[in-house]
């Protein structure tokens, strides 16, 4: 129920109330569970220069998170505690999950300088899209996830840091703050979600 409310606030926040506004926004699917946040008609272009919708993670659970390039302290802790909660996985767990990155800032952070950072961090998996979207895009997808930034005067970005755990649907099941390590109460509802998925 506080997932529900919390999306359906995030929605709101997203298209700032306009009933037409959010239905230009959905996809055409039926299917999807009301609190998806697939729901979000948002594109996104990754590491590689492969155009994706932000929906294509649907069918298997989904580390997501948020972050920027040239972000030196919070955001590289971000991607290692993504790394650490994959490591304690069976290689058939780490397959069948998928991990985003949506970048903040999508002026300076180019396909070609998330393919830089890629390589930087040895990110050579498929299963791990680091990725741009339009500005309008970045704000729809930090609100349905519940991000908060905020761009400073120095260019840097203030910012949520947070693990988040879509199911196979697009539902928020977990989220953790606990970066640096693995978080054990978010280490399991991954588990679990991945013996749920079809």
């Amino acid at each position: 129920m506080k997932t529900a409310l919390f999306l359906a606030g995030a929605f709101l926040l997203a298209f700032a109330g306009s009933p037409s506004a959010l239905a230009a926004e959905m996809p055409a699917s039926a299917s999807l569970p009301g609190d998806s946040v697939y729901h979000v008609d948002a594109t996104l272009t990754d590491q590689h220069g492969k155009t994706r919708r932000f929906d294509e993670g649907r069918g298997k659970p989904v580390i997501a998170s948020m972050f920027y390039s040239s972000c030196k302290f919070v955001c590289p802790l971000i991607i290692d505690s993504v790394r650490k909660t994959e490591r304690t996985l069976t290689d058939a767990e780490r397959e069948h999950l998928g991990v985003l990155l949506v970048s903040l800032d999508p002026d300076k952070d180019t396909p070609a300088v998330l393919g830089q950072l890629a390589n930087k961090r040895h990110i050579d998996s498929p299963r791990w899209h680091l990725a741009r979207a339009e500005a309008p895009d970045v704000r729809r997808i930090a609100a349905v996830l519940g991000v908060q930034y905020k761009r400073l005067d120095d260019g840097e970005f203030s910012h949520s840091s947070v693990l988040i755990l879509l199911d196979a649907q697009g539902r928020i099941v977990a989220r953790s703050e606990k970066l640096g390590d693995v978080d054990p109460d978010f280490l399991a509802a991954v588990r679990k979600t991945l013996q749920a998925a079809p």
